[in-house]
């Protein structure tokens, strides 16, 4: 890429997040580049972008009019990218998003499987439970939670991944299994620091938990998993993934039972990238291989 859309790329990474700090992980690059680039393209454009402020950086006028053509820039670029990735080999580099449980405790052995069918190909894995968005080439095939909404998505859906209460068997041993939300929730439940979405999509399928009700509280799923491993307390997890450990066990599966809706997606533009193509195939087999059931469920 030219080094205008290489600056333009750090300004709006800046923008987004709100400080160099946060742009340079975004990037993947060190502050000083990020600084760097900021610094030229204020020179090149003889204008202030950000100015600081005591939580990071505040976006000035000139930045918040030039954000609607920096991103125009971004999606001309991604579009330039996913032509260049059109060819017949199986290698080079496919960016993969999921969510974080996804992307740690499931997808690791298809990959590993797909390269040792191709060991020329380069899978850069974004465990993260933030959408990444396709159209800006943020990641080239995702498993998402949620249908595609963007007409420029191809998608397959995979099925329902089962969230359901679980604790390990330590945890639970010489006592009666609970048979009540109450009797589970005294057992010490893992969950959110603060009410969010997922808790408030519990609650409505008739699951009545409350961040009040957390004895071990973190934001983070994969924290959740290690600690109802760990028999710290009993905590929602993927039913297909705690099958895998015997010594988890399930806890009121007629009570408590979430469904996630799953896809594998990518950019319609990449059908015809054969590594990009491959790794679409590759997770939505091994996802429906995981989930073990019916793909029209």
């Amino acid at each position: 890429m030219s080094d205008d859309w290489e600056r333009h790329r750090a300004f709006l990474a800046v923008l987004r997040e709100g400080s160099l700090s946060g742009g340079a992980r975004r990037l993947g690059l060190a502050q000083p580049t990020v600084r760097r680039r900021i610094a030229e393209l204020e020179r090149a454009i003889g204008v202030a972008l950000f100015t600081r402020a005591p939580d990071g950086l505040v976006p000035t006028d000139a930045a918040l009019a030039l954000r609607q053509h920096a991103e125009a820039m971004e999606i001309a670029a991604a579009a330039f990218a996913r032509g260049a990735t059109q060819g017949g080999e199986v290698a080079g580099l496919v960016r993969v998003s999921a969510s974080d449980v996804i992307a740690v405790e499931v997808l690791p052995p298809m990959i590993a499987q797909l390269r040792r069918r191709n060991p020329r190909l380069v899978v850069a894995l974004s465990p993260t439970n933030r959408a990444e968005d396709l159209l800006r080439r943020e990641a080239d095939v995702a498993v998402r939670m949620v249908r595609p909404q963007q007409e420029a998505l191809v998608a397959q859906r995979i099925g329902t991944i089962e969230l359901g209460l679980h604790a390990h068997a330590d945890l639970l041993a010489g006592r009666p299994l609970p048979t009540t939300v109450e009797e589970a929730i005294a057992l010490g439940l893992i969950g959110v620091e603060s009410d969010n979405d997922v808790v408030r999509a519990l609650r409505a399928h008739g699951i009545p938990f409350r961040v009040e009700d957390f004895a071990f509280r973190s934001d983070s799923d994969l924290a959740h998993m290690a600690a109802i491993r760990a028999g710290v307390g009993v905590g929602l997890c993927q039913v297909a993934l705690a099958r895998r450990y015997p010594q988890l066990v399930r806890l009121l599966a007629d009570r408590i039972s979430f469904p996630l809706h799953t896809w594998v997606v990518m950019h319609e533009d990449l059908r015809a990238s054969a590594p990009v193509r491959a790794v679409f195939d590759a997770l939505v087999a091994g996802l429906r291989d995981y989930l073990g059931n019916d793909p029209a469920r």
